[in-house]
């Protein structure tokens, strides 16, 4: 598979950034170019965050004759949102398409990678990719706040990545796990100073299209929406709680089954690493706790579904990339197994019987993911700083540049 792996991405394609974006931005639009007319009640729910802002109207109540389902982003989403919102639908979703696929392309080539394993992991998310993209999710911006609020830190851009931390946390609270990466900076106070300061704009920039008062108490509904989704995303053959405790549930088909435990045992597995402190300049460490951060924030949420994945597939991609060459042949089994159980059985190479009755009814989705995360787990308080590093990237000794 490694000299596979490596023959393959000698073409052009895969060593021209230009060529990759281009090739890859085409089959974006394609896939979703029938989604336009057939579906796209999630760019509807989005366009009309601002609309519902700047007209005063309760956020996250349900609106039969504009959509279904409900909203579940903060009110600064209105204006992430808004220069599409105010375009025609079909102009809207294709330049939607156009920017998250463009911001999610440039932060990929912002990882200290060496240039090809980027293209790599680009591929090895694409099909995740168009998944999502099919949905016109905010997961691609959820993986540029948080791979960039570590690359920002990174390059002692605290400032910058503290306004990612928060614009993603006052979207969709995700964004909060950009916090992961704090003890990787040098700068800690004005780091914490920067994040107060983003969160009073944050808090605050909403009012300038609608009020203060319809904004606070826009806030205290979102809370409470936020509490009844979670209670909701229990249910037993939902399409989503493809999670950690979804798993558990499902299997005992036991909705009943508390998350606390399960986030408890995460989040000591999780922080383990930290005690490593004499670690935390390695960059392979800090490609791998990153890693580790995109897939926990998938598995373990209630909320995650089959569009989340794409966050949690960028870590898998970034650990395999990591592995040292040759590749073990476990580790290239564990790959395959994540590509095919987590990224092919939502499309139409799956049987539509084992996808409804076996992948879906018991989260299975999110076992390589699950899987992988625990062996990022171990690597990290295993991982020797003996890495080969070339200009501060990290780069495979099997793979030229």
């Amino acid at each position: 598979m490694n000299l596979r792996i490596k023959s393959i991405t000698e073409f052009s394609i895969f060593q021209k950034k230009g060529y990759v974006y281009g090739l890859m931005a085409a089959v974006v639009l394609a896939a979703i170019f029938p989604k336009i007319f057939l579906n796209h009640n999630n760019y509807l729910i989005y366009k009309n965050v601002f609309w519902h802002v700047v007209q005063k109207q309760a956020l996250y109540i349900e609106y039969p004759t504009q959509y279904f389902d409900r909203n579940h982003y903060g009110p600064i989403f209105s204006f992430v949102i808004g220069p599409f919102a105010l375009l025609p639908d079909t102009v809207g979703m294709i330049l939607w398409s156009l920017c998250t696929f463009s911001l999610y392309f440039i932060t990929i080539h912002q990882l200290p990678l060496e240039y090809r394993l980027r293209n790599i992991i680009l591929w090895l998310c694409f099909n995740e990719y168009l998944i999502t993209a099919q949905s016109f999710q905010v997961n691609p911006l959820m993986i540029c706040i948080i791979v960039l609020s570590y690359t920002f830190i990174r390059d002692k851009k605290e400032f910058w990545a503290a306004a990612l931390i928060m614009l993603g946390t006052f979207i969709k609270l995700y964004g909060i796990v950009g916090l992961a990466f704090f003890f990787f900076s040098k700068r800690k106070p004005q780091f914490i100073m920067s994040l107060a300061f983003w969160a009073v704009v944050y808090f605050v920039l909403p009012m300038l299209i609608s009020s203060p008062e319809y904004i606070v108490d826009r806030y205290v509904e979102w809370y409470e929406r936020l509490l009844e989704k979670n209670q909701t995303n229990a249910v037993l053959g939902s399409y989503q709680d493809f999670s950690v405790m979804g798993v558990a549930r499902r299997l005992v088909q036991d909705p009943s089954i508390s998350n606390l435990p399960f986030l408890a045992v995460g989040a000591l597995l999780f922080g383990l690493p930290y005690l490593r402190i004499s670690m935390f300049k390695d960059v392979k460490f800090q490609l791998l706790l990153l890693a580790s951060v995109l897939i926990f924030t998938v598995i373990f949420s209630s909320g995650s579904e089959s569009p989340t994945f794409i966050i949690a597939f960028v870590g898998v991609s970034i650990w395999f990339v990591l592995q040292d060459q040759p590749r073990k042949k476990w580790v290239n089994g564990l790959m395959i197994f994540a590509f095919i159980l987590t990224s092919l059985s939502h499309t139409d190479l799956c049987p539509k019987y084992i996808l409804e009755h076996y992948i879906r009814e018991y989260s299975l989705k999110a076992v390589p993911c699950i899987a992988i995360w625990l062996v990022i787990c171990w690597q990290l308080l295993t991982i020797k700083p003996n890495e080969i590093k070339t200009n501060g990237a990290v780069q495979m000794p099997a793979i030229d540049q």
